[in-house]
């Protein structure tokens, strides 16, 4: 026989703030509630905001199938200057000119990116080389050779054009590196790229505006808490539970 469903057996959407780790916002909300279990479904870099689905206690079964879903963001890049990392965190290795694009310039650009592509992961990421984490090696100021990855982009559209400033939306699959895009579309336009911000806006069929500010979840009672929690049922049958 089953063990009943609690309350708690679900999901709690985070609008994650910047400045902490998507394990930070899984470490607050376990131990502030007493939960035993708590995970979420796709990492979100510190610097990044935005949508961060949490799964609660027997919802971790969950975490697989809710990672897997495909994801969209909202962000923006800075062209002429390239970091080690791809992103603002990182040091600068390379600046130059933007050239006078025109928004016709860009959109050429773009347009390579939609559809299957093969992305390389970034060396400052948590894919692994011989079991070893990329972020580590590259700790050691180790470069090794990636194997390329195949990734499907559904959308990349300019929403703001100041140069040296491009704000984007992007909608991918798992296993996207944003910033890897921002980096290759400032090659291909010649002066090379940054990921300055970015927020997740969906993840499957979330939206960051039906998610919680962490600071107002960590203030609840676990009485206050379950409102805000979408059940397990939502997500299997009750067999499955």
């Amino acid at each position: 026989m089953q063990p009943q469903l609690s309350p708690f057996d679900g999901v709690l959407l985070i609008d994650k703030p910047a400045g902490m780790t998507s394990h930070d916002v899984v470490d607050r909300v376990r131990r502030h509630f007493g939960f035993k279990k708590v995970g979420h479904c796709g990492t979100l870099d510190p610097a990044a905001t935005g949508l961060l689905i949490l799964v609660l206690e027997r919802a971790t079964k969950l975490q697989d199938r809710l990672m897997s879903d495909d994801k969209a963001y909202e962000g923006a890049m800075i062209l002429g200057v390239s970091t080690d990392s791809q992103d603002a965190d990182g040091a600068i290795i390379a600046e130059k000119p933007v050239p006078p694009l025109t928004a016709e310039d860009i959109e050429e650009v773009l347009a390579k990116f939609r559809g299957d592509i093969q992305q390389i992961p970034p060396m400052v990421s948590a894919v692994k080389y011989r079991g070893t984490p990329l972020y580590k090696l590259a700790r050691k100021g180790k470069t090794v050779e990636r194997e390329p990855r195949l990734i499907h982009i559904y959308d990349l559209r300019v929403l703001g054009l100041e140069l040296p400033r491009i704000t984007f939306r992007v909608a991918c699959t798992k296993g996207t590196y944003v910033r890897t895009i921002c980096s290759d579309v400032g090659d291909l336009l010649g002066c090379g790229a940054h990921l300055h911000e970015l927020r997740r806006t969906r993840s499957g069929k979330f939206d960051v505006n039906e998610a919680h500010q962490l600071q107002a979840v960590v203030a609840l009672t676990r009485e206050e808490l379950k409102p805000l929690i979408i059940p397990i049922l939502k997500f299997v049958g009750s067999s499955a539970a």
